[in-house]
């Protein structure tokens, strides 16, 4: 039996890229992460994430800048997915949002995963506090 190859949905917005991976709804942000597209992404963001035992992974790979808007974007997922018996991971690798997220104590809530795979085979992120 010939197997379709799986084709990846375009992209709701140039910052914002929506897809189902082994149960889990993944939200690939790419690009520069500032307050306009903060504006843009948390419509779908709070769609994804008001819904009860979501299993949500934030991809950050693509992402080449990170201010505090996308700060505020995670925390408000992780906190709207906790509050509805959810799941949230989040995936990182780049230094510069790394360290943001470590700095600001983030990473402790939200500990992040270098690669999608590795977020989508671990458990769900802590629920502990700042």
């Amino acid at each position: 039996m010939r197997q379709e190859p799986r084709q990846d949905p375009a992209p709701l917005s140039r910052h914002l890229r929506i897809h189902q991976d082994r149960g889990h709804t993944v939200l690939e942000l790419r690009g520069e992460i500032d307050i306009a597209a903060a504006t843009e992404i948390a419509p779908h963001l709070d769609r994804v994430t008001g819904q009860t035992n979501a299993r949500v992974v934030i991809d950050l790979l693509p992402v080449e800048f990170f201010d505090c808007s996308g700060l505020r974007l995670l925390y408000r997922a992780r906190s709207r997915v906790l509050e509805r018996g959810g799941q949230l991971q989040l995936v990182c690798a780049h230094p510069l949002t790394l360290r943001v997220l470590k700095v600001t104590g983030l990473s402790r809530l939200l500990p992040p995963r270098t690669t999608l795979d590795a977020a989508l085979g671990q458990p769900e992120a802590t629920s502990g506090t700042l």
